[in-house]
């Protein structure tokens, strides 16, 4: 194999001065690669430059436990360490599916190279610019990708709640409905005269109208305990649901007696019946109101935190519609990781001129951020706060997880720096919210934490320059 020829193949080396392509053949160590073998796998340290002459190679990662091919090499091209790289470990895995050819080139060489090979220094460190950018642009499309993921799974189960609710009173309402023949049937043999009928319905839609009461335990029991024993010695059906229910809209036995002082003891069980239908039917109206009003918060809340029907750009927002939409977005983590929330927002506020869009993603990542890192403390408190200090606004997303190491500290916004597992964290969240802060708002984040108190703070002027 000519290498050289080869080498000229990988469009930066084109125009490479011959002695520095020799330099290089001459410095660096061939392998020869079988299928199955790996040019590199996670944990190695990354000291090495790889020069692919010949073969097929998939670059891979591994993320929720399945492994995902992030490139193909099957042309002569360039990977592994580059100069001024400050890389230090391999995080994927090159492994070989056509047995091929490669150099490998130690960074102990790269001294001499930055010194005496300028063309060849260059060109690989235009490759390392080019990778940069590439890889970044990929990242931060996965890091969307895991946030919308996270944010679409939270959205699927609140949706489902009032979602389910609606099926479930539905198909009971229609059961009741049913059973509407034989009970108007029941009543319409009543003869009632209208002072009969009226002290009835009046008690009914009072109670209809004033609403379902929420008792304490020992309450509840005690009034079930009265209302069964009135129905079961006036021998009514289904006594227990309808002392239920009876129960919920804060009947006594004492209003029963008074409203049915005047009917006949076989008149009691069929308007008792009767009764308990309506009352029912009126539960399951205002559940099916109150998820169709749940599901529409939720929607509306989705809408304003995407604004996706607003231009971007920078306009006056309320900081706190922001915030909660966010809340709202991240709600089932907060529920499933039973974190208690706690607001303390400056009222007197008022509008900031903003990203809006822009900044859900910095709420979005701090939060979510803040919940991963209680997952292994007991108390488990997530504070956000917001004060206004003369021209500036500030935003304190705070926890009470195990705290940041003093060592990772300044780190933290580093591109690609990530203390998650592989494929929980790609490392961009929050050098995007360092980005957003920093560059788009003309702001500040800072960090202070020690276990058991994290807090971010943003800062940023409350109207743009």
């Amino acid at each position: 194999m000519d290498k050289i020829a080869t080498i000229r193949q990988i469009s930066e080396f084109e125009d490479i001065p011959q002695n520095q392509l020799e330099w290089l053949i001459e410095k660096s160590v061939p392998v020869s690669m079988k299928v199955g073998e790996f040019l590199f796998q996670p944990g190695d340290p990354l000291d090495t430059l790889l020069v692919i002459l010949s073969g097929k190679y998939i670059m891979k990662v591994q993320q929720n436990n399945q492994f995902k091919v992030i490139a193909n090499l099957d042309q002569p091209t360039v990977t592994g360490l580059l100069p001024y790289s400050r890389a230090k470990e391999v995080r994927g895995y090159g492994e070989t599916i056509r047995e091929g050819e490669c150099l490998r080139l130690h960074k102990d060489h790269f001294k001499e190279m930055i010194a005496n090979h300028e063309e060849l220094t260059t060109a690989l460190v235009h490759t390392m610019s080019t990778r940069i950018r590439e890889f970044t642009k990929s990242q931060q499309q996965n890091e969307k990708l895991l946030s919308l993921g996270k944010l679409s799974a939270g959205l699927a189960h609140e949706l489902n709640n009032p979602a389910a609710a609606v099926v479930r009173s539905a198909r009971h309402m229609k059961e009741i409905l049913a059973g509407t023949p034989e009970k108007f049937k029941d009543v319409v043999h009543i003869q009632l005269s209208d002072e009969q009928i009226d002290a009835v319905a009046d008690l009914l839609f009072s109670k209809i109208n004033s609403g379902q009461v929420n008792l304490s335990m020992m309450e509840r029991s005690e009034r079930e305990d009265e209302l069964l024993d009135w129905l079961n010695d006036r021998e009514v059906e289904n006594s227990e649901d309808i002392a239920d229910n009876l129960v919920d809209f804060d009947f006594s036995t004492d209003e029963l007696d008074e409203a049915y002082e005047s009917l006949e003891e076989e008149h009691v069980g069929p308007t008792v019946n009767w009764m308990n239908q309506v009352l029912t039917t009126e539960k399951l109206v205002s559940e099916i109101e109150d998820a169709s009003s749940r599901i529409g918060e939720l929607v509306k809340s989705i809408k304003s935190y995407t604004h996706m029907d607003q231009s971007p750009e920078m306009k006056p927002i309320d900081i706190h519609d922001g915030l909660n939409n966010t809340l709202v977005m991240l709600n089932h983590k907060l529920k499933k990781s039973n974190i208690e929330l706690v607001k303390e927002y400056d009222e007197s506020l008022g509008f900031v001129e903003a990203l809006p869009s822009a900044l859900n993603q910095v709420w979005t990542n701090l939060i979510d951020n803040a919940i991963d890192a209680m997952k292994s403390v007991e108390k488990r408190e997530l504070r956000i706060e917001t004060v206004k200090d003369g021209e500036f606004v500030n935003i304190n997303v705070r926890d009470s997880g195990t705290g940041i190491p003093e060592d990772i500290k300044d780190k933290i916004f580093d591109p690609f720096f990530t203390t998650k597992e592989v494929g929980e964290g790609t490392g961009i969240g929050l050098e995007l919210v360092h980005r957003i802060i920093n560059n788009d708002h003309n702001g500040s984040i800072k960090v202070n934490s020690k276990p058991g108190d994290t807090v971010f703070q943003v800062c940023f002027p409350i109207k743009a320059s």
